[in-house]
């Protein structure tokens, strides 16, 4: 028994040594279930991972939209370059042929107006301008012409006439239809592609050259920020206030321009807006609430006289973007509007 004792005293005071033990050393609200908080240097750790983790994302997102945006505007294709189509005061009249890759053109052209100010250089236009268009499958011929004011607007236009009537008579060349033709263009090229939505038709039977034989009707159009009517140039910068043509752009009209008697008869020969009939093929437009230069009521004038006519918003469309001046940084993306309207109308 008194062993036992002994051992037993033994016992509780081991107890009791190792209960004081543990009151000293852990803090009265502390629990065991719950770390101890980190020091101050490992939460910096912390911040500092989860900060270059979401840097490193963050590139390689714009990484891979680079990559996709180059992809994009790169498509595969084949190119047939300076196809002369005529000629004009000793020059040749070109244009450059786009084709999607083997197997993914889908039979239809699009004529593509090279012109700003009525004034046109080959090496403008590249591939990846018109990428949306080759993506959809479109055959684009980048069609160029003679700059005023060396040529007028009016021999310019004749000109735009002679390449329809030209890449007609070759469509087998190209294997596309020669009857789903669509033209496109931006400002004058706007005008351009106009003039031959209004007024393209057939050739002559009698002509010699068989390519003049063939018509220069299109089949639609679709365009940015147009000049419709150059007898109201309404707010336009190039407004004389006179009534006459455009500032800087007399001698692109001439005989006379001047004369307002003669400009009358040449600006109304040269307006899109006078020459809408119930016939007109399907027609696309975008323009800028903001342009000072080619005032968006060209278009919405333009428009107004389709619709007098019967011609419904599925067959005549504008589209105006709030903000935009004349020409915007998103118009190549934009592109692929105008590739919808062909897709409905070139089918």
């Amino acid at each position: 028994m008194g062993a036992g004792n002994q051992r037993e005293r033994f016992r509780l005071r081991f107890v009791l040594l190792i209960d004081a033990s543990i009151s000293m050393n852990t803090p009265a609200t502390a629990s065991f279930s719950v770390s101890p908080t980190a020091p101050p240097s490992h939460r910096r750790r912390r911040f500092w991972l989860r900060f270059l983790r979401g840097i490193g994302i963050l590139v390689l997102l714009v990484v891979a939209v680079i990559g996709w945006g180059y992809w994009y505007f790169h498509p595969e294709i084949s190119q047939e370059k300076g196809v002369v189509y005529g000629e004009r005061l000793g020059h040749e009249l070109i244009f450059d042929v786009m084709q999607p890759a083997s197997g993914k053109a889908n039979g239809r052209g699009v004529l593509f107006m090279v012109s700003g100010s009525w004034k046109s250089n080959p090496k403008s236009i590249q591939p990846a301008i018109v990428a949306p268009l080759l993506r959809r499958g479109y055959t684009v011929f980048a069609v160029c012409h003679v700059s005023q004011p060396e040529a007028t607007v009016a021999e310019i236009v004749e000109d735009i006439h002679r390449a329809v009537r030209f890449i007609r008579h070759h469509a087998a060349r190209w294997e596309i239809d020669p009857d789903r033709l669509g033209i496109s263009g931006a400002s004058s090229g706007g005008h351009l592609a106009l003039m031959l939505a209004t007024r393209g038709g057939p050739g002559d039977p009698a002509a010699t050259d068989p390519v003049d034989r063939e018509s220069s009707a299109i089949q639609a159009a679709a365009v940015f920020f147009p000049v419709t009517d150059l007898l109201n140039l309404g707010d336009s910068t190039e407004n004389p206030g006179d009534g006459g043509p455009p500032i800087h752009f007399v001698s692109a009209f001439r005989p006379n321009a001047l004369d307002l008697p003669t400009w009358k008869v040449t600006g109304g020969n040269l307006s899109p807006i006078d020459h809408v009939t119930p016939e007109l093929p399907p027609v696309f437009i975008m323009h800028g609430d903001a342009d000072t230069l080619v005032p968006v009521d060209q278009s919405t004038r333009f428009v107004d006289r389709a619709r007098e006519l019967g011609l419904s918003e599925d067959r005549v469309e504008l589209v105006i973007k709030p903000g935009k001046p004349h020409g915007w940084v998103t118009m190549v993306w934009e592109l692929q509007k105008f590739a919808d309207w062909y897709d409905r109308w070139l089918r």
